[in-house]
């Protein structure tokens, strides 16, 4: 995936609560349908807001802790962080225009 930082326990610090930039995550799962459908609305965003939001991506069946320590209890989901704390969440059913929109109000 072009542009997207993929996640883990190991480097989640650094790259979303240490970054300078709005940070959108990303959490999705292999097995996930909805998941899969959001994945190219993600990457074309990843474009759009290149340089203004930075886009990671966590694989949840892959680090199952990560994701319960940050309280994901289902998917897809997207948290949305800003100076190291979540200020938005997207859970379930939402599209690109609710994407859209949560990421204009994270960059002001």
């Amino acid at each position: 995936m072009a542009g997207l930082t993929e996640l883990t326990k190991d480097n989640f610090d650094q790259e979303v609560k240490e970054s300078s930039l709005p940070v959108l995550v990303d959490f999705w799962g292999p097995k996930c349908v909805p998941c899969m459908g959001l994945m190219p609305v993600v990457e074309e965003l990843a474009g759009k807001y290149a340089g203004k939001v930075k886009f990671c991506k966590v694989n949840t069946a892959e680090n199952r802790r990560l994701a319960i320590q940050l309280r994901v209890m289902s998917l897809p989901t997207f948290q949305f962080y800003k100076g190291g704390e979540v200020v938005a969440e997207l859970q379930g059913s939402f599209g690109q225009e609710e994407i859209e929109e949560k990421l204009q109000a994270l960059i002001g």
